[in-house]
């Protein structure tokens, strides 16, 4: 019989005793576990808790395998019993009927038959004196650490963490544990806590240094993490460090690390330990659908451009290969971006694009060169800021012309999802306005977009999710005849309405002619439902609107389609395949098929 004399659990010291009481009989397989109480929800975590148990269930059951795990148990239990408030138990463990722990290392069985655990786990304490100090101010301990409470050894973890927390974010770096007292009245059935904690100093920044080489200059590591020498000590600044850095994507790892020792002027340096990523990423990207053809898509990318932890991304791409509805575009562009340009959390950009774009209402050779900032104001919140110059030639149905424009693209994206290529809960907020001003007589106007997702799960774990998306565009200031075609909104294809032809919905200008909207919404809303394994399928109805006037007047027209798919879920997120037919309007019929990487939205 086993009986624990005194309460070892983390920082916790106390008396404990109790008798054994007889208890029912609960066998499973070779384990007879027997639990004086009929608390099911205790019964199933000393279960868990059981090395015995895990080790007969994965057919690790020779008699050194059932021997050790039992020797293992006498810890794992009584740990588990603390954690739910028990602080008097009584835990044999029968080997063949023998106590577990009275077996001579060097004369275990041969062969183990019956292994039975029974637990008296004595009554249900709770707290009594609950006493933690000093605290700062404005500090509140866990509201389980009360008087009164479920005295649960992890309560009293959670609290003295909590007490520490408190300190640290308060500017004292070394706070720690001075005394404690942690006492069982088995009179009362009450756990007495009292701890007493030491601040310490309070603490600046020092210096910033690097505990290793890198690639990456070390004046620019310290620019990018932006703590300033001399500043009050945060935690919280240290995290968000660590987090610009890794953001570069100079660096595979980065840890900050607090130095050991508190100098007299109450400044303690911070040690950088950082791994170089590879400097050169190559990737690449595909898509199918049965009217729009082949898109392919590659990038090359070069981290730590200059030594500054820059990212040169050279891309381009090639779509609608043998499509039947236009001709074939392609395009190459290059952007390079520097970090903490304008503060830590703004990093800066300039790029390039060429462009040869042969769509169903338009013709048109465009180049493009910009800069611009980008900031980051959370985790989920982003917003950029740029200026560019536009030059396209343009051929359609009003004829061959130049726009010459001057642009100044704003955004702002919330992302709430809880993943980018497979989202299960959230939502997705992206809105840009881009003013532009129209050069050698082009007209100036105002181009306005949104896109808003929502992913609803139906059951807890995200097997069975709707989703949702609304799509907006407007084109405000400049003539319809006179904005830029690849500015004006159409409609069909797999962005938009999927089993209608890619672009099929336009404007009508008469006599054959035709031209993009100023207006544009679109709804879609997806029923996605795991298979099994990897598989899961999907059921959509995506709706599309094009209008003349700047915004929705119900003037324009509408068209919508409806499908199936299905999803293989891959570790870079699902292959999509999906299968859709018109549903109304008269801009196509048959039925389509799409093939890419990723949910639809």
């Amino acid at each position: 019989m086993f009986r624990r004399k005194s309460l070892s659990h983390g920082l916790m010291y106390v008396a404990v005793c109790a008798s054994v009481l007889p208890a029912p009989a609960d066998a499973q397989d070779k384990v007879h576990f027997r639990l004086a109480s009929q608390d099911d929800e205790l019964r199933t975590n000393l279960r868990r808790a059981s090395a015995l148990e895990t080790s007969i269930t994965e057919g690790r059951d020779t008699a050194q395998d059932l021997f050790a795990a039992a020797l293992s148990d006498y810890g794992r239990l009584l740990d588990a019993l603390y954690a739910n408030g028990y602080y008097s138990p009584v835990i044999n463990i029968l080997l063949d009927g023998r106590q577990a722990s009275d077996i001579p290392l060097l004369s275990v069985p041969t062969q183990i038959n019956d292994v039975t655990i029974v637990i008296d786990q004595g009554k249900r304490y709770r707290f009594g004196k609950t006493e933690i100090t000093p605290l700062p101010p404005g500090a509140a301990l866990p509201s389980e650490f009360r008087p009164e409470k479920r005295a649960l050894s992890g309560s009293v973890g959670d609290a003295l963490d909590t007490a520490i927390v408190s300190w640290r974010d308060a500017g004292y770096a070394k706070a720690s544990l001075e005394s404690q007292s942690v006492i069982a009245d088995h009179a009362r059935n009450k756990l007495d806590v009292a701890m007493r904690i030491t601040p310490g100093p309070l603490v600046k920044f020092g210096s910033i240094y690097s505990t290793q080489d890198t690639a990456v200059r070390t004046s620019v590591i310290r620019r990018v993490a932006s703590i300033p020498e001399g500043s009050q000590f945060s935690p919280e600044a240290l995290r968000q460090a660590e987090q610009r850095l890794r953001r570069t994507g100079a660096f595979s790892s980065v840890a900050l690390e607090e130095g050991e020792t508190v100098a007299p002027d109450g400044s303690m340096d911070i040690k950088v330990t950082a791994v170089d990523a590879k400097p050169r990423r190559f990737g690449f990207g595909a898509e199918l659908s049965s009217l729009d053809g082949v898109k392919l898509s590659s990038f090359w990318l070069h981290r730590n451009f200059w030594g500054g932890a820059e990212r040169l991304r050279i891309e381009g791409d090639v779509s609608n290969i043998g499509s039947s509805e236009s001709g074939m575009d392609y395009s190459l562009g290059a952007r390079l971006e520097v970090p903490a340009v304008l503060g830590p959390d703004t990093d800066g950009f300039v790029y390039s694009e060429l462009a040869h774009l042969d769509e169903t209402t338009y013709l048109s050779d465009r180049i493009e060169l910009g800069l611009g900032l980008s900031r980051i104001y959370s985790e989920s919140l982003t917003a950029t800021a740029g200026l560019s110059f536009v030059y396209s030639e343009t051929d359609d149905d009003l004829g061959k012309r130049t726009f010459t424009l001057l642009t100044f693209p704003i955004s702002v994206t919330m992302d709430k999802r809880d993943k980018e290529l497979d989202p299960g809960s959230g939502y997705y907020l992206d809105v840009s306005v881009t003013p532009y001003l129209g050069l050698s007589g082009s007209q100036s106007g105002a181009s306005l977009k949104g896109d808003a997702r929502y992913y609803f799960p139906i059951v807890e774990d995200k097997s069975q999710v709707i989703a949702t998306r609304l799509q907006l565009g407007s084109i405000v200031g400049s003539d319809l005849t006179e904005t830029l075609p690849e500015y004006l909104f159409t409609s069909g294809g797999g962005g938009t309405v999927r089993g209608q032809p890619y672009q099929s919905l336009n404007i009508d200008l008469g006599n054959g002619d035709e031209t993009g909207g100023r207006s544009f919404v679109g709804l879609s809303t997806e029923y996605r439902t795991n298979l099994s394994g990897n598989l899961a399928a999907v059921a959509f109805y995506d709706a599309g609107y094009i209008g003349e006037s700047s915004f929705y007047d119900g003037a324009g027209n509408w068209h919508s389609g409806a499908g199936l798919g299905i999803r293989y879920k891959t570790g870079i997120g699902p292959i999509r395949f999906d299968v859709a037919a018109p549903v109304s309007g008269d801009t196509g019929n048959g039925v389509q098929f799409y093939i890419g990487i990723g949910q639809a939205f």
